[in-house]
């Protein structure tokens, strides 16, 4: 008997070359599919290139962003619907670019599992192309991790990182915010990407089922509705930023209406926005019953149905309302920013979000 050992492979310790470069090929026509001016959107090489000139800027700024989908990945992973975590990904991104008034250029991705599933990544990595398709930018290249041991079997992380450009001297900084200006709200798709580790719970404590119809809408799976991709504002928004009839842009992300709009405020403004204004989707009044979460706790963690708030001269509010309306968004008149300390507080009359009595919440940052 021999003593020789045998020749370990990389697949031996449990990573497949094959499968990643399998990958590879299915996914190389999504990416040509998010293919614009300043980039060709072919994969394989050690990077991608932009062209800056090709895609019309002359004195660009550049602007990165980068995020993930958090532990909605796991609803993904329970229910065994991968295709819309993809878009979620590129909305947290590029909708962070938005709001410093820059256009989405290009995207990447970085996809880790313990083993990769290529059926799932390509899956997830269609939903990434349709997102860069929403969003006008390019999907350039990215990483597929293969890590045994360090994921359990089925799981799967992903993180995603986005540039964008924006003309010099067109920026939004939140210098132009000023008191008597209004706030819009834009609507959100569901509770996109943010307090999904509470949700998970909620569910959990609640009995309800995901495969089972949703109790707030019983014409779709719980499941389902909770992977209601993240909206994309991007191509709603942008002709409005280049014209300058915006003067601020906030993202409601974890932290919610509360701490993200006062990201936007110079020092000496405070906004106020009214819950009375625009009706709690059912999914954040289901939501909110599981947990009896008080309203202010509610203002902090979710999006509580608005996506993008948007900060406007009072002049420019309703001629803005109707032109994004026709666009395709449904647009709430949220509140006001008044002469105060750098905050935001959220107000609610009797009855609103399901508390007996007015009641109030305030954040100063």
């Amino acid at each position: 008997m021999s003593d020789t050992p045998v020749p370990l492979t990389y697949a031996d310790a449990g990573v497949s070359i094959a499968a990643g470069n399998a990958l590879v090929k299915m996914i190389a026509p999504l990416a040509r599919g998010t293919a614009r001016p300043g980039a060709d959107a072919e994969l394989g090489g050690f990077g991608g290139f932009f062209d800056l000139k090709a895609a019309g800027y002359r004195d660009p700024l550049l602007v990165a962003a980068n995020d993930g989908v958090g532990t909605k990945l796991k609803l993904a992973i329970a229910t065994g619907r991968h295709d819309t975590v993809g878009i979620d990904l590129v909305a947290m991104c590029v909708n962070d670019l938005v709001v410093q008034g820059a256009e989405p250029l290009f995207f990447l991705d970085y996809f880790a599992s313990g083993k990769l599933d290529t059926a799932v990544a390509a899956r997830v990595v269609a939903g990434i192309a349709e997102g860069c398709r929403l969003a006008g930018c390019a999907l350039i290249g990215g990483e597929t991790a293969e890590m045994p041991g360090m994921y359990a079997p089925g799981d799967y992380d992903l993180a995603g990182f986005a540039v964008g450009a924006v003309e010099r001297g067109r920026q939004l900084t939140g210098d132009r915010v000023a008191p008597g200006d209004v706030l819009l709200g834009l609507a959100s798709s569901g509770a996109h990407s943010n307090g999904f580790s509470l949700i998970r719970r909620l569910v959990e404590v609640s009995g309800a089922r995901l495969d089972r119809p949703a109790p707030f809408d019983i014409d779709v799976l719980l499941g389902e509705a909770l992977l209601t991709p993240t909206r994309i504002y991007v191509k709603t928004l942008l002709p409005h930023l280049k014209a300058g009839r915006v003067h601020a842009l906030a993202h409601i992300t974890g932290g919610g209406l509360l701490e993200n709009v006062p990201r936007i405020l110079p020092a000496g403004a405070h906004a106020w926005i009214d819950a009375d204004a625009w009706p709690l989707p059912p999914l954040f009044a289901w939501l909110q019953a599981q947990g009896r979460i008080e309203p202010g706790e509610l203002a902090r963690t979710f999006n509580c149905g608005i996506g993008m708030v948007l900060c406007v001269a009072s002049g420019e509010a309703d001629v803005l309302t109707r032109d994004l309306s026709d666009a395709g968004e449904v647009v709430h008149r949220i509140g006001v920013v008044e002469a105060g300390e750098r905050g935001c507080t959220v107000i609610g009359g009797p009855e609103t979000w399901s508390d007996r009595a007015p009641w109030s919440a305030t954040h100063h940052a």
